[in-house]
């Protein structure tokens, strides 16, 4: 996962934490009422199995990891 969110970053994608927050839950940025989710089956599988969107939290942990180089590069 590392890898692929290095790759965002470096081929010009500029994307920052915030919008890669809206990419993964736009009710997260926008607000509840926000009716556009792309991985609503995800999230909701996620929230009844595990009581969290477990994939969000990964996937900005390692972002946040990332970006304070803790994250080794590789290519």
């Amino acid at each position: 996962m590392g890898v692929r969110l290095q790759r965002i970053q470096e081929e010009g994608y500029g994307l920052t934490r915030d919008e890669l927050r809206y990419i993964l839950d736009p009710a997260d940025v926008m607000g509840s009422d926000y009716r556009s989710e792309p991985f609503r089956v995800l999230k909701n599988n996620e929230m009844k199995r595990d009581g969290e969107y477990r994939t969000r939290r990964f996937v900005l942990d390692a972002w946040d990891r990332m970006e304070r180089g803790e994250l080794p590069m590789s290519r």
